[in-house]
């Protein structure tokens, strides 16, 4: 990329305290602290200026707390659907798509928003660090920081769940700077994150943080970037499957820097958010008014899991109850949350496909058979602007006709090893390193 990169300005804040603090390397949480939260990123630049398309995902440099630009980035591409709402009798929805689809400007490879995480998270990094940096993902997360590590030759340990290694396909041979260790089969994400948590107590490993990474956050931010300067003023209300909600709080939060840029309103978008049933620890802890999650047995959670459709929505620890989560962001937006069977996001898909033309991820169907959901018992207005957040898409089209490489575990784990086991296995996997 033959761009000069600017360093971006910016602090970071505790939601709790208020307290800023200069960003000291890779800060994940505040420190001297009690009462966790997260942290927020304040930008010195309250007006965003968007840069030259030829950035990719780095156009929005500006609202990114990133010390380089990465090779191979591309932004989120939002456009005004006619189709998918005339069907809804909606006048005024638009379509935020991150994945394939060329003809629409949108050209990620790994066909899933999470690119945007990865290339924000890893220019977080320093150039030429010595640790090897850690993810845990259920798959299209895995897929995206080892196509971006790949590329840019960053160390990346990945931690996913056996039953997900499909996710981890790629259509050019990954660099062996790139290892991933899974938890055995019948686990799910939660367990690959204990098992990512173990790999992090040893010296060389590198927490990439999840939620509490604002890089991560603002990464994913950039939906918002690009659908509010696309559109010209915040919309009303946002749709977005979640497993996490990461994505949603990352709305939440570009929604008030917004606000605060003065440009394109002073509203806040109410954030409507699904989740896949029947797994629905999120929905049901909203509804039963707790800002904490209600007990879930684990065992039931695994069985859940193997039901749905859309396995990257299974997220059992979110990042929900923490001060700056996703119960403050539904509740400062006037949000809900949705539930979405199989059956209706197979449904919602198979639409999609068929009037706007191109195939979504199962998590894009669970999203938008919400929305279809919500015009159907009136929950937004005819003539509302509505963002639906489609996260992944274009997987089909993208695989049509090329030769995939998948990303094999160098070690598989039991569900509960232990630290031990753990030591002596990843032992040598990064000796170059």
């Amino acid at each position: 990329m033959v761009h000069n990169f600017q360093p971006t300005a910016y602090h970071l804040q505790s939601l709790v305290t208020g307290r800023d603090f200069e960003d000291a390397g890779w800060m994940l949480e505040a420190p001297g602290e009690d009462k966790p939260s997260l942290l927020q990123t304040v930008y010195t630049q309250d007006q965003l200026q968007v840069k030259d398309d030829g950035l990719g995902l780095y156009k929005f440099v500006e609202w990114l707390p990133v010390k380089r630009f990465l090779n191979g980035s591309s932004s989120p591409v939002t456009y005004k659907s006619e189709k998918l709402a005339s069907c809804l009798g909606l006048t005024n929805l638009y379509i935020t798509f991150s994945g394939w689809w060329p003809e629409k400007g949108a050209t990620m490879k790994t066909c899933s928003f999470k690119e945007t995480e990865a290339y924000s998270v890893c220019a977080r990094l320093q150039e030429n660090s010595d640790k090897v940096l850690v993810v845990a993902s259920a798959g299209n997360t895995a897929r995206s920081f080892a196509r971006v590590c790949s590329d840019n030759n960053i160390p990346l340990l990945l931690c996913v769940p056996e039953d997900n290694l499909d996710a981890l396909w790629f259509d050019e041979k990954i660099n062996d700077c790139v290892k991933v260790i899974a938890s055995r089969k019948g686990s799910d994400y939660f367990d690959a994150i204990h098992l990512s948590n173990l790999a992090c107590k040893l010296e060389k490993f590198l927490p990439e943080g999840g939620a509490k990474n604002v890089a991560r956050r603002d990464g994913m931010a950039t939906t918002v970037l690009s659908a509010v300067t696309t559109i010209g003023l915040i919309p009303g209300y946002y749709f977005q499957a979640v497993g996490s909600g990461t994505g949603a709080i990352a709305a939440w939060e570009a929604n008030k820097r917004f606000i605060k840029d003065g440009r394109y309103g002073n509203n806040k978008m109410k954030l409507m958010v699904s989740q896949n049933a029947p797994f629905l620890p999120i929905y049901n802890a909203w509804k039963a008014g707790s800002r904490e999650l209600l007990p879930l047995d684990d065992d039931l959670a695994r069985r859940y899991v193997e039901e749905i459709c859309a396995k990257v929505l299974s997220n059992r620890k979110p990042p929900y109850s923490i001060s700056g989560g996703l119960f403050d962001a539904l509740k400062d937006s006037g949000g809900d949350v949705l539930l979405v069977p199989n059956k209706e996001a197979f449904s919602a898909g198979e639409l999609f496909l068929e009037i706007e033309g191109i195939d979504l991820h199962p998590a894009a169907a669970v999203a938008t058979a919400s929305l279809i959901n919500a015009c159907r018992e009136k929950k937004v207005e005819k003539d509302a602007v509505i963002m639906l957040n489609v996260t992944g898409g274009g997987e089909e089209r993208f695989k049509r006709g090329r030769q995939l490489n998948y990303l094999k575990p160098s070690v598989v784990f039991d569900i509960n090893p232990s630290l031990d086991d753990v030591k002596v296995k990843l032992g040598s996997l990064f000796a170059d390193h």
